[in-house]
């Protein structure tokens, strides 16, 4: 991984503790929060989360793991498809977050969906208890610029059955380099002003979009996930580029 000083990641982007903006949002959880992943995508990513949630389940699997799942909007459309029979879990570090993503999946009924309050680097799980882990949107977070990506990675291999599938949404590079340039100023230009207005934290939505504009491709995030153990991965385009699902096979 780069260090901040080789991506001219500005101090800004930690405080004095060495936590990143993108903390304070998810435990502040603005009230426009989720209101404002749909602006900011133009609704697109509700169409992402369903392709994503489709590969979940591709597998037909018995156990599955939304991974930060913040307040469960990949969670849904996994049980909105999953049988009856696939015992569903969510895993987020913020409280605020799972408080709002209990009142979502309360409308599958009690029990339905297990959501635990927990750290993605020390997952409170058995080895090899998941047949699909899932992660929208939160992967970037785990393993841009952090010097615990290997441990994230590492911990969703350990809960991973052997053949169990890790299915990625995320922020990526389009190869077409006017395509990419239209998507970076939309990032520094919208985004970030945008998001930082309407929630209230511009240091935070300041931070999502760098990490966007710096974040990896498809063959980069592939590597990635190769080096870290996993024994094939596919990626699948998404908005020109854009955007990707990355489907990663223990």
């Amino acid at each position: 991984m780069k260090s901040d000083k080789e991506t001219n990641q500005p101090p800004m982007f930690r405080d004095e503790s060495g936590q990143r903006p993108t903390q304070k949002i998810f435990t502040e959880v603005p009230p426009k929060y989720d209101i404002l992943n749909r602006i900011l995508t133009l609704n697109l990513d509700e169409g992402w989360r369903r392709k994503t949630a489709v590969k979940v389940l591709q597998n037909k699997p018995e156990r599955v793991l939304d991974l930060c799942c913040g307040t469960a909007d990949l969670t849904m459309h996994i049980a909105k498809d999953a049988p009856e029979s696939t015992a569903l879990y969510g895993l987020d570090f913020s409280h605020t977050m799972l408080e709002r993503a209990k009142e979502k999946v309360a409308v599958f009924g009690e029990g339905r969906v297990k959501l635990i309050q927990g750290d993605a680097g020390n997952m409170p799980f058995e080895d090899n208890y998941f047949d699909s882990v899932g992660i929208s949107f939160g992967f970037r977070n785990l393993t841009f610029e952090n010097p615990d990506a290997a441990l994230h990675i590492s911990e969703v291999l350990r809960v991973l059955k052997p053949g169990g599938r890790f299915v990625i949404v995320e922020t990526s590079q389009p190869k077409n380099k006017v395509i990419r340039s239209l998507y970076h100023f939309y990032q520094k230009f919208i985004t970030a002003p945008l998001g930082g207005l309407i929630s209230g934290n511009r240091e935070a939505y300041n931070y999502l979009a760098y990490s966007a504009n710096h974040y990896y491709s498809i063959p980069e995030i592939s590597k990635l996930l190769l080096d870290a153990g996993f024994s094939k991965v596919e990626g699948f385009p998404l908005m020109m580029g854009a955007t990707a699902i990355v489907v990663a096979v223990k």
